[in-house]
């Protein structure tokens, strides 16, 4: 299955990571460039600008232009999101779904396989899906990789800063530009939950169901000390910072019982422990799909999450969803060490003691953060309640 199996170089068959979307090294910018998809990988993006609507329901990977969106920070962006949408167009109850730091667009061809298509928990024969690259991510969409207009060349670290909010803004530009008035659920994992939810905040009379998979209602203070120091790894060293950043982080998207049971103290035959190996493996592959400024944009897009910010705290911005009648399911994950269960339950707290209809779920798993896109039947059962919920909600 292509979004989580991965092969060390010593052999060992491994699952990847929520922060790890396999992707042509030259990203979806380069597959574009040479017209066809090399096999296993997604189809290209669509490059041509038009007026008219995009097109629904291909289960291909294409680009829409926004125009210009203005983000918090001031800039003007001038901005395209590339996206997939599978299933029916917009006459029939849409869901979207939101990529973690490194992911792209191709939930459904990709990491989110095994819970979308026919007869699946999110089932394209009843709905439609789209997932698109954030705002500053590396496959295909408006980021630190694209042409600066006024200068001629890569943004690189110029590009300016979004936030989650901004986020939200530009995946509803795109949901307008799709002729998309609702969604019956959205859903997230890690960055994708903290995104989730300024979707739903920014217009909670178009969201049925919100459910945030391994995500707060705000980045806490050792995910931003993580975050910290693989920043200072980017600024001080580059590419060889981006790689050593991914091997930090790495280690916080499992769980001790993993990496023991995994690892353990097996050594490999050149003398380094199993464990060294496979993170300076996954340390390498990064440098194949991703860039240090792309990676410095997102993280901080992380670490500026909190959806209580000139809201007037968590409470105050829930209550909006309890007003529009927007339900939320939090799902923490057992041994999560980087958003733990109690980050999610706070927010499933939160929300409750603003009148949402808030639920809490666990993943029981040995995998740690990176379960959500690992154990399928459990995400099957709570994906599948959420979305009955919204429908519900949404009249279908």
């Amino acid at each position: 299955m292509s979004s989580d199996a991965t092969r060390s170089p010593e052999g060992d068959s491994s699952l990847g990571s929520a922060f790890d979307i396999p992707t042509d090294a030259a990203g979806i910018e380069g597959l574009a460039s040479a017209g066809v998809a090399p096999a296993g990988e997604s189809p290209p993006v669509s490059t041509t600008t038009s007026t008219a609507r995009p097109p629904l329901g291909t289960g291909r990977l294409e680009a829409a232009d926004l125009g210009v969106i203005n983000i918090e920070n001031g800039a003007a962006l001038n901005v395209t999101l590339a996206y997939r949408h599978d299933g029916p167009g917009p006459d029939a109850p849409q869901i979207l779904v939101i990529h973690a730091l490194t992911g792209s667009a191709d939930a459904a061809g990709d990491w989110w396989e095994p819970v979308i298509g026919p007869g699946l928990a999110l089932d394209t024969n009843l709905v439609g899906i789209l997932c698109a690259n954030l705002l500053g991510g590396r496959y295909g969409s408006t980021g630190p990789t694209s042409v600066d207009p006024v200068t001629g060349a890569a943004f690189g670290a110029a590009f300016p800063q979004p936030t989650a909010r901004d986020e939200a803004a530009a995946l509803w530009a795109l949901a307008d530009r799709l002729g998309i008035e609702r969604f019956a659920l959205v859903a997230g994992g890690s960055l994708g939950g903290m995104v989730a939810q300024e979707v739903a905040l920014a217009r909670p009379l178009a969201v049925g169901h919100l459910a945030v998979l391994g995500a707060p209602a705000a980045t806490g203070a050792m995910a931003l000390a993580w975050n910290h120091i693989q920043l200072e790894l980017l600024d001080a060293m580059g590419e060889r910072g981006l790689a050593l950043a991914r091997q930090l982080a790495m280690t916080t998207y499992r769980s001790e019982a993993d990496f023991d049971g995994r690892f353990g103290r097996q050594v490999e035959p050149d003398g380094r422990f199993s464990v060294a190996s496979y993170l300076d493996y996954q340390g390498g592959k990064i440098l194949g799909r991703f860039d240090p400024d792309t990676y410095r944009t997102l993280v901080r897009v992380m670490d500026g999450h909190d959806v209580g910010r000139g809201r007037g705290g968590l409470h105050a911005a829930f209550r909006v969803l309890e007003s529009t009648g927007t339900a939320v399911t939090g799902i923490g994950i057992e041994g999560d060490i980087l958003f733990g269960p109690d980050q999610v339950r706070a927010l499933v707290d939160a929300a409750a003691g603003a009148g949402v209809d808030a639920v809490y779920r666990e993943i029981a798993s040995s995998k740690g953060h990176d379960a959500f896109l690992i154990e399928w039947d459990q995400l099957t059962r709570f994906l599948a309640e959420a979305l009955a919920d919204g429908l519900a909600r949404s009249g279908y």
